[in-house]
């Protein structure tokens, strides 16, 4: 059974009726872009289920927006109370977490 290849920028491009270029300054925020533009954009990335690489987009940005955590147990009430994942999501940090 073939799997479906994941969406590309260039494929969000196409439906959206735009050249890639304009896709990437959508997605960076970057020059000026028109509001039906950047919804015509918005719109194709969800009709096909686009999402952007984190990988590499931290490797443009040299940002990751990651932090690594790590704890002893779970069991230990202590490390539920703060939900720190939910409250780094809302900074707009993804978390990684390791129990050693």
């Amino acid at each position: 059974m073939k799997t479906k290849a994941k969406p590309k920028l260039e494929d969000v491009a196409k439906h959206a009726g735009v050249s890639p270029t304009t896709v990437s300054r959508v997605l960076n925020n970057r020059g000026y872009i028109s509001e039906e533009t950047r919804k015509r954009v918005h719109n194709a990335m969800e009709k096909i289920n686009y999402f952007p690489n984190e990988m590499a987009r931290s490797l443009f940005t040299k940002q990751s927006n990651i932090i690594g955590l790590i704890f002893p147990t779970v069991s230990n009430p202590f490390f539920a109370e703060y939900n720190i994942e939910i409250k780094c999501e809302e900074l707009g940090y993804k978390v990684f977490h390791v129990i050693a």
